[in-house]
C-alpha cells in the first residue's frame, strides 16, 4: 500500500453540446473544486492539466492553459495525455507529487469540447499509429468495435440485445437523476430497440455519445488536509495505470492483430482485469470491499464486461448480476450511479476525473436522489487507447 491523499474539492462544468472551447468548462470545473475545497487559486502549489489533444495547440498544453486562464501565479504544471484514461493518469501525477513532497495542494483539471458524431482520425498519413490504421485499413470505427465486442459476448457468454438495452434502462434512469449530465430522460427497453442499428447488435442508445464537459478535483495531504480543518476526507488510497501483459491472445482495437501464444502462456487475466487486481492489490482491499463503481461503458454491452474485469461476479455471469439487480441503486453493488457515459456522453479528458468527482460525493453522502446508502469504498475503471490502464480507488 502507498500513502493516501485527500480529496478537498470536486466540481464539474454540465456535460452537453455548448458550443463554446474547452478551457471555458475546465475553468467552471476547476473554480467550482476550489470552492468546493474553500481554498483560493493562489494557496494551489501544482496544477495539472488533462490534455484535449482535438483543440489544436492549446490543448497539448492543458495544465498550462488553465494555469494562465485562472491567473498565473507560479504553480507547477504539468500536462498529462493518455486517451481516455488521461484523468486517471493526471490524478496520479498529482497523487506522485503530493506523495513526494513536491507541493501540498494540486489542482487536477480536464475538459473537452467534442466533434459532432462519433470520432474520427485525425489527418494526415500515420502508419505507425494503429489508431489511424483500425480507422483507415479496416474501417474501423468505435461503434464497430463496440458492436464486435458485443457479438462477442453473445457468442461467448449468450449475453442477449435486451441484456444491452437493460443497462441503457438502469444508466438513464440514474442519469435523470444527476444535474450534471447530459441527458436526463430514463428510456425503456422497448425505446432502446426501436433506436437506430449503428453496428449490430448495437443499436444509437446503446452506444455513448461525444459531449462538452469538464471535471476537476483538489488534492492535498492528508496533513494539509486536517490543518485545513478537514478530519475526515475522501481519501485516494489506489491508482492503477498498468499495461497489458505478452502474449495477448484476444482482439482489442485499435490493435489489428493478436500475438502468438506459441512460446509464451498468455497471462491468466485479461488487461482489463489486471487494472482491476493491481488496484485492489495496492489498496489492501478486494471487490468484496466495494460500496459502488464507475465504469467506462462506451457502449452497454461493454458495461457488462467490467463487472466481471473487477471481479463483481465470475466471468460470463455480468448479464445475470445485471438482471438480478445486483448494479442498480439499492443493489448489492451499484454500477454507474452516475448514470455513466451513457448519460454523459464522452469528454474525453474529463471523464475519468468525472469518475472520481461522483465517488467523492457519494463517499460524502451527497449525492442527492442517486445516493448509494453507507458507501465508503468506491472504485473507477477505464482504459486509454495503446495500453493505458485506469483505476482509482476512493474510500472514507
Amino acid at each position: 500500500m502507498t500513502g493516501e491523499v485527500a480529496v478537498l474539492g470536486a466540481g464539474m462544468h454540465p456535460w452537453g453540446k455548448w458550443g463554446r472551447g474547452f478551457v471555458e468548462y475546465g475553468v467552471a470545473a476547476a473554480r467550482a473544486a476550489l470552492a468546493d475545497a474553500g481554498l483560493e487559486w493562489r494557496e494551489v502549489g501544482s496544477v495539472v492539466g488533462a490534455d484535449t489533444v482535438r483543440g489544436g495547440y492549446p490543448g497539448y498544453v492543458a495544465g498550462a492553459t488553465f494555469a494562465k486562464a485562472l491567473g498565473w501565479q507560479g504553480a507547477r504544471v504539468a500536462s498529462v495525455y493518455a486517451a481516455c484514461a488521461s484523468g486517471a493518469q493526471a490524478v496520479n501525477t498529482a497523487r506522485a507529487q503530493i506523495l513526494s513532497g513536491l507541493t501540498d495542494v494540486v489542482l487536477v483539471v480536464g475538459a473537452d469540447a467534442a466533434p459532432k458524431g462519433f470520432f474520427r482520425p485525425a489527418g494526415g498519413d500515420r502508419p505507425d499509429d494503429p489508431d489511424w490504421l483500425r480507422f483507415r485499413v479496416l474501417g474501423a470505427t468505435n461503434p464497430t468495435y463496440f458492436g464486435l465486442y458485443a457479438r462477442r459476448r453473445m457468442a461467448v457468454h449468450g449475453d442477449t440485445p435486451e441484456d444491452f438495452a437493460q443497462v441503457k434502462v438502469k444508466n438513464s434512469a440514474l442519469g435523470a437523476l444527476n444535474p450534471n449530465a447530459r441527458y436526463r430522460k430514463r428510456v425503456t427497453v422497448e425505446e432502446v430497440a426501436a433506436s437506430a442499428v449503428v453496428a449490430d447488435p448495437l443499436r444509437l442508445l446503446d452506444i455513448c455519445a461525444t459531449s462538452d464537459g469538464g471535471a476537476a478535483l483538489v488534492l492535498s495531504s492528508m496533513e494539509f488536509a486536517r490543518r485545513h480543518g478537514v478530519v475526515e476526507p475522501v481519501r485516494i488510497r489506489a491508482v492503477s495505470t498498468v499495461t497489458p501483459r505478452y502474449p495477448s491472445t484476444v482482439l482489442d482495437l485499435p490493435d489489428i492483430a493478436t500475438d502468438s501464444a506459441v512460446a509464451v502462456e498468455p497471462a491468466d487475466e485479461t488487461f482489463r482485469a489486471s487494472i482491476a487486481r493491481a488496484a485492489y492489490e495496492e489498496a489492501g482491499i478486494g471487490p468484496e470491499d466495494l460500496s459502488l463503481a464507475e465504469v467506462y461503458d462506451l457502449s452497454t454491452a461493454l458495461e457488462l464486461q467490467w463487472y466481471e474485469d473487477l471481479g463483481l461476479c465470475g466471468e460470463g455471469e455480468g448479464a445475470k448480476l445485471l438482471r438480478e439487480g445486483a448494479t442498480t441503486l439499492g443493489g448489492r453493488i451499484p454500477v454507474n450511479a452516475s448514470g455513466g457515459l451513457a448519460s454523459f456522453g464522452e469528454a474525453v479528458p474529463a471523464q475519468a476525473i468525472a469518475q472520481v468527482c461522483e465517488l467523492t460525493w457519494q463517499l460524502r453522502g451527497e449525492a442527492g436522489g442517486r445516493q448509494v446508502a453507507g458507501a465508503r469504498v468506491g472504485i473507477t475503471a477505464n482504459q486509454g487507447l495503446f495500453g493505458h490502464g485506469s483505476a482509482v480507488i476512493a474510500v472514507r
